[in-house]
């Protein structure tokens, strides 16, 4: 079977040392569309090195983290299989604009979804004053399932009842792949239009990690104030695609120390692009 679970879970984690500095943060900022208006003083803390935060989220790019653990021991399938099926974020403390850090990565769990299999990517990073943050990617490989394994925990969230406490829109750039995936996803469905028809897509989708990076930043800007180190965990369910061109609806409920999230392309009748989603925060 090309998911060999036992050798996959017991494999020594990987590690590699990564670096950043205020040109990779502000590239990613950018890509997923800071700095409109280019002189709202709310913008500039994405935008301007001499007041820049670090929005969470970045932590999915930094050493293009990405999908690092698929050729972990025990792990061999067709990448045409292969979905990116949810994110978490948590960070331990904020970001620091520029750093140094070493980054582990390792299976931390495979799951049986009956017809197809969950893999759970752990990425972790420290650097000299201690950890930084911790990713899990759940990577969904069809037709790798029904080995008999654990099916999981489910992360379903209901979505409540009421009206969502605030509702706002966000516009994708029709350049905004383009740019986006200079953080370091550079697969062709972003940005090839033939290489998208073969994906089955009349054209370029936006990256599911630019779509959950415009939501965390909404999240903060339009709850948090702006604060992003108030963020502490942020986790979604990809449930959609979205293109650039369109518009992303975003409806927040707030709770005790949580928003629940919803989005959707507002131009296709709502439909869904995000779920399950939620933003801890001090």
């Amino acid at each position: 079977m090309p998911i060999d679970v036992s050798a996959a879970l017991a494999a020594e984690p990987r590690r590699a040392e990564i670096g950043w500095d205020h040109k990779d943060v502000q590239l990613y900022h950018l890509g997923l569309g800071a700095g409109t208006p280019a002189t709202d003083p709310d913008e500039l803390r994405y935008t301007l090195e001499s007041r820049l935060q670090v929005l969470p989220g970045f932590a999915t790019v930094a050493g293009t983290a990405a999908f690092g653990g698929m050729g972990a021991a025990g792990i061999d399938v067709d990448l045409a299989a292969v979905l990116h099926g949810g994110q978490t974020v948590r960070v331990h403390r904020p970001i620091p604009v520029t750093g140094r850090a070493v980054q582990t990565s390792k299976v931390a769990a495979v799951y049986d979804k009956g017809k197809a299999a969950v893999i759970v990517l752990r990425t972790e990073a420290s650097d000299d004053d201690g950890p930084l943050w911790t990713n899990d990617a759940e990577i969904f490989v069809r037709g790798e399932g029904g080995f008999g394994g654990e099916r999981g925990p489910s992360d379903r969230l209901t979505v409540p009842e009421r009206a969502p406490d605030r509702t706002v829109e966000r516009p994708i750039r029709e350049d905004q792949a383009l740019l986006y995936r200079l953080s370091g996803d550079w697969n062709p469905l972003h940005a090839d239009p033939a290489f998208a028809k073969l994906a089955g897509f009349d054209r370029p989708i936006l990256h599911g990690l630019c779509t959950y990076g415009m939501t965390l930043k909404a999240v903060t800007d339009t709850l948090l104030e702006g604060d992003v180190s108030r963020i502490t965990a942020y986790r979604t369910r990809f449930a959609g695609v979205v293109f650039p061109g369109e518009t992303l609806r975003i409806r927040m409920w707030t709770g005790d120390g949580r928003v629940q999230v919803t989005v959707t392309a507002a131009e296709r009748d709502d439909a869904p692009v995000l779920a399950d989603t939620l933003v801890e925060h001090s």
